[in-house]
């Protein structure tokens, strides 16, 4: 279902704080001219926690109409079990390929508990990816339920247990899938854990850096593919540990400084809604410079867009 870079939009909103849906098509145009291999709208890099239904609906046709069948389109679909559920119903309404199911909302869960959680908030006739992070932590027989049902085709993993996912990885591709199910690395930054993450069986992962810079992004994609370890330490030292250093410093870095790095490509953004908060002035000003320095690590040939 997905070749390539999977890109997770941010949602922008205009100077009255509504959501700029204008701009919204014109940031998912741009990334999958770019080469995205998929779009994944009003998720957590998107503020799903932050729209309400309405919203949430239209931002999802922006990105279907956007797209329009050349990439898989995701919408973020979670909380309270029968808001999940909602969300996923507006998800299919506005022509969603599937969905991602982020974490129930403050509560503790057992894993028969999750796995009920999961089978009430989605439908069967909509692909899901699980996310695997916060309070919604599977293990491995929890994990073989939810990947048995029907709907679900594949585990994001956000929890950076790489022991507990490998053991995750084995048991669900042991059982008897009536198909090729999915792992996603989906840490913050991913580009940074990514090789590890290969070892265990885990190909795919988030880009949350392709909304701000697809050529970095993609030539490090690039260089994971093609194992070029050269490429791969230049744009570690360079931009991605950098980034992860500088994202670290601030609560709501992962949301709000890939919203700072749109703006300083050129692009409208308008900021985050509470409670996440925007970035320091100094914090964005290191931010363009580990960008400047990102580009220049980039191979000689590259022909990718220099911003989207």
């Amino acid at each position: 279902m997905f070749n390539g870079l999977l890109f997770f939009p941010i949602t922008p909103y205009r100077s009255d704080g509504e959501v700029d849906l204008a701009e919204l098509s014109a940031h998912i145009e741009r990334g999958v001219d770019a080469g995205a291999g998929g779009v994944f709208v009003a998720c957590g890099t998107g503020e799903f926690s932050a729209l309400e239904p309405d919203e949430y609906a239209l931002a999802v046709r922006a990105a279907v109409t956007t797209v329009a069948g050349r990439v898989p389109v995701f919408a973020g679909a979670g909380g309270p079990v029968r808001t999940a559920r909602r969300f996923a119903d507006l998800a299919a309404a506005a022509g969603a390929d599937g969905i991602l199911l982020l974490p129930p909302y403050l509560t503790e869960a057992s894993g028969p508990g999750l796995v009920a959680y999961v089978r009430a908030a989605t439908r069967e006739d909509l692909p899901t990816i699980v996310y695997n992070r916060a309070n919604a932590r599977f293990d491995e027989r929890s994990a073989v339920a939810v990947a048995a049902l029907p709907q679900i085709i594949g585990l994001k993993d956000g929890a950076g247990d790489l022991d507990l996912m490998s053991r995750i990885v084995r048991a669900v591709r042991d059982e008897s899938q009536p198909g090729p199910f999915l792992f996603f690395n989906g840490m913050p930054t991913a580009e940074v854990t990514q090789r590890a993450y290969r070892a265990i069986g885990v190909p795919l992962y988030s880009s949350a850096a392709f909304a701000f810079a697809p050529r970095i992004a993609l030539a490090y994609y690039d260089a994971l593919e093609r194992d070029d370890q050269a490429t791969i330490a230049q744009l570690d030292s360079a931009f991605y540990h950098p980034l992860v250093r500088l994202r670290d410093r601030g609560a709501g870095y992962a949301v709000s400084l890939i919203k700072a790095g749109v703006e300083l490509v050129g692009f409208s953004s308008g900021g985050v809604r509470p409670p996440l908060t925007e970035v320091l002035p100094e914090h964005r000003t290191e931010l363009a410079g580990i960008l400047e320095a990102g580009l220049a690590a980039l191979p000689v040939k590259s022909n990718v867009p220099l911003t989207i």
